[in-house]
């Protein structure tokens, strides 16, 4: 038997998007019972967008700004479900999203978090970008920390999670800025099981206003989530943290590159080979790669 799932979706000034995204929840062939948004003090036409869908059961809260994690959090304080789904106000989702994520928390109890793969799609054209449907299971605690191999698939809007798992997790970290998914994903892998479903069941639009595209703040939210990380006494968790770190400076010179930042580039290519020599061999064919 399936359980209840509550869908939750945080906004601020995404009254152009808000409506797809609601009907892609509304349409779902497992109904959720109770599609919750959650206004984060937009200035724009959030309000009326969403009281339009009102008489079709969708509640509508109104807080001062506060950020997205504040808005989730929110959310899931407001909500009855035995899962809760979150749904980024500019997604959609596709019709048999809940219900095949819903399916994998039946055939297991000990799960916490299942994700699914997404499309990406180009805001303007509605072109398809990429599809990722390269997610982890079971156990995804090491991969998140040590950013490689399969993780959490865009983990915003993919994840539905258990109330416990919520709970015991501590809910998203209000004071994170950027990096709160991967951060909130970790704390949840830390205790749980995770579960995926390997199709592309979210919609995720490409458009100037998403935060993903801003490195500085990328940099800023990742440093401290492993602040956070490695404030532990676990042995297991302290053994990894050169190469956790060596691969998160990796990672940001590649970002730092692609955005003409040379910079920033070496800076954090020599902070990856110091945290982890074994990443020069990495660095230095970088230029033929970059070449092909």
């Amino acid at each position: 038997m399936l359980c209840s799932v509550s869908v939750v979706i945080p906004t601020y000034n995404y009254g152009r998007f808000i409506g797809e995204a609601i009907e892609s929840a509304l349409r779902q062939s497992y109904a959720p019972v109770e599609v919750i948004v959650v206004d984060d003090g937009s200035t724009d036409d959030t309000e009326p967008a969403v009281r339009g869908f009102e008489e079709l059961g969708v509640r509508y809260i109104r807080q001062d700004n506060a950020g997205v994690c504040a808005a989730r959090n929110r959310g899931v304080q407001e909500s009855s479900g035995d899962l809760i789904a979150f749904l980024d106000a500019d997604d959609t989702w596709e019709p048999t999203k809940v219900e095949k994520q819903a399916a994998r928390f039946a055939q297991d109890p000990d799960i916490g978090l299942v994700h699914c793969g997404l499309r990406e799609f180009d805001g303007k054209t509605g072109e398809t970008l990429r599809i990722d449907v390269n997610g982890g299971e079971d156990n995804v605690a090491e991969n998140l920390l040590l950013w490689d191999g399969p993780v959490i698939v865009g983990p915003g809007g993919t994840i539905m999670v258990t109330r416990p798992a919520f709970n015991d997790a501590g809910g998203f970290d209000p004071s994170m800025k950027v990096g709160e998914d991967w951060d909130f994903c970790y704390r949840v892998a830390r205790k749980f099981r995770v579960g995926f479903v390997p199709e592309p069941l979210v919609n995720y639009r490409i458009h100037a206003g998403a935060a993903h595209h801003n490195v500085d703040n990328m940099e800023r939210g990742m440093a401290m989530f492993y602040q956070k990380a490695f404030v532990t006494d676990d042995p297991n968790v302290l053994m990894l943290k050169n190469r956790a770190l060596g691969n998160y400076h990796k990672v940001l010179a590649g970002s730092y590159f692609q955005a003409g930042r040379f910079g920033k580039f070496g800076s954090h290519t020599l902070r990856s080979i110091f945290r982890r020599p074994a990443n020069i061999g990495y660095f230095l064919s970088y230029p033929l790669r970059r070449m092909k």
